[in-house]
């Protein structure tokens, strides 16, 4: 945490040196770097087309054996889509923006998923926004070695897990973008959030 915020006082008087003009644009990138940061939910998961809700409820299966997956492992192809909710809340008083940012997704530390949302994101002083993230990824990887998400599944299922029964660790690490004039300029390192992965969150 130190090294992180070494970085970013050094991010910051860089970019102070371009003039009092960005003063405003430093305020909102220490802004963004006290803003907490949350995955609030994980809506419309589907894996090689099928929809994991329908999987929780079923009483007993294998991601294996699902007529999608079964040709994915062929192909070395498997798609998992999902709709991410990342919430952030800016307690400080200065207003927080990113213009952009690149985004990487684990499970239990497994790297899933990366990619970037080009939305301008503004977060007033005291304000909360949820901001969405579409994951989209091919899971051979996952399913093929351990089956991460084969486990996480079968645990969530009815009778086999409460709401509260911690599943996994599913994290997010964001990069922002923000624009200096016409340049844009990449936030040092990576914003990193946790969630355990619960079937509440799932649901």
């Amino acid at each position: 945490m130190n090294n992180m915020k070494e970085k970013l006082l050094l991010f910051l008087f860089t970019i102070s040196i371009f003039g009092c003009g960005i003063n405003r644009q430093a305020q909102q990138i220490k802004a963004l770097e006290d803003c907490t940061y949350k995955i609030t939910g994980v809506q419309q998961v589907s894996i090689a087309g099928t929809d994991v809700k329908k999987l929780m409820d079923q009483q007993s299966f294998s991601l294996t054996s699902l007529p999608g997956v079964a040709l994915g492992l062929l192909r070395k192809d498997i798609p998992l889509k999902a709709n991410l909710n990342l919430e952030i809340t800016n307690p400080s008083s200065n207003l927080a923006a990113i213009n952009q940012f690149e985004y990487k997704i684990l499970v239990n530390n497994t790297d899933l998923a990366e990619g970037i949302v080009n939305q301008n994101v503004s977060i007033a002083q005291g304000q909360t926004v949820t901001v969405p993230v579409q994951l989209v990824s091919n899971i051979y990887g996952l399913v093929s070695n351990g089956n991460v998400f084969n486990d996480i599944i079968k645990a969530a299922q009815k009778g086999s897990a409460s709401k509260d029964e911690k599943l996994g660790l599913l994290t997010i690490k964001i990069k922002p973008t923000f624009m200096l004039g016409n340049t844009p300029v990449k936030y040092p390192g990576y914003i990193t959030i946790n969630k355990d992965i619960s079937s509440k969150i799932l649901l």
